[in-house]
């Protein structure tokens, strides 16, 4: 198969390429994710991300969660979701690490670093204590949050390209923020930092601009979990559900506090219904994880054997914009 660079990607969505970073959660293995929220795990920085773009980040759906344990994928993201989660994660879920330290909301933008939160029926709340990875606004929050209709978001990473289907009816508030995240450069140049490889928890954590799996945006929100999942085939209580490949969805540190981190799923994935699914990713996309999947984690204290941490193929988000979005 031909490389697709990331320049013809952004050609093609009518994109600029700039060298601007922006800011920008992940689950781990287990049943329950950590904080999708949860700020991320990385490693190393290739040539094409600045300086600035945090090396070394372990793997929460992140470095501040558990080992074997996703963020909102896991215990936000599925059970063994990427996340960088704090010893007191459940191992093998996707979270978000919780991290000491927001940007704004009413109906428009509010400034990075203001408290309260916006009066729209999302709610986006600043998080004092837990400053943004990099300056970022509240998102928008009209009246009436679009809840209808795909949006396609071209993910270009270093590994190739990703296109993601956002679904605004399965979750309209977070996918209203991914949006305001992608606009904002948030996520640009940043680092996925964790890959989890757990029989029953297959993800690549993404969002966090710091590589930690503790960064978040300074702002959190509520949960619009899934209610249409199947059961995991083994569970016979039905509390396990299947977060399928091509599942994007939210990392975590817990309920309603989701925040940027996420976690694509590249392989179907055992997890409580506790991390929001927002979308899928394309067959190309998913040939990307899969290629990162075999270039398999990179083993650290805590992970030894390289079942979840960062990826021993480093993974970078270059840029992430909306098409068709001027």
């Amino acid at each position: 198969m031909r490389k697709t660079t990331c320049a013809a990607v952004l050609a093609t969505a009518g994109l600029l390429l700039t060298t601007t970073p922006a800011h920008a959660t992940t689950p781990a293995h287990a049943t329950t994710p950590a904080h999708a929220t949860t700020r991320a795990h990385a490693a190393g920085t290739p040539a094409a991300v600045p300086a600035a773009v945090p090396a070394a980040v372990p793997a929460a759906v992140p470095a501040a969660v558990p080992a074997a344990v996703p963020a909102a994928v896991p215990a936000a993201v599925p059970a063994a979701v990427p996340a960088a989660v704090p010893a007191a994660v459940p191992a093998a879920v996707p979270g978000v690490v919780p991290a000491a330290g927001t940007p704004d909301g009413t109906s428009g933008a509010v400034p990075a670093g203001t408290t309260g939160s916006t009066t729209g029926p999302c709610g986006y709340t600043a998080t004092p204590d837990d400053p943004p990875a990099r300056p970022v606004s509240l998102p928008p929050d009209p009246v009436h949050t679009p809840d209808k209709g795909i949006v396609k978001v071209v993910v270009a990473t270093n590994q190739g390209p990703m296109l993601l289907s956002l679904d605004r009816a399965k979750a309209p508030c977070t996918v209203q923020s991914f949006l305001h995240l992608a606009r904002s450069r948030f996520y640009d140049f940043t680092t996925c930092h964790r890959l989890t490889l757990y029989p029953t928890l297959k993800v690549l954590q993404c969002g966090d601009p710091s590589g930690t799996g503790s960064g978040g945006p300074g702002y959190s929100y509520k949960d619009e979990l899934p209610t249409d999942l199947p059961n995991w085939p083994d569970d016979p209580t039905g509390t396990r559900k299947v977060y399928a490949r091509g599942t994007v969805a939210m990392a975590n540190a817990g309920p309603d506090t989701n925040g940027s981190q996420f976690f694509l799923v590249f392989g179907d994935s055992r997890l409580r219904p506790d991390y929001t699914v927002f979308g899928s990713v394309d067959r190309l996309g998913l040939a990307v994880l899969d290629r990162v999947a075999a270039g398999g984690i990179t083993p650290t204290q805590d992970d030894p054997d390289g079942i979840d941490g960062p990826p021993a193929r480093r993974t970078d988000i270059l840029v992430a914009r909306q098409l068709g979005h001027r």
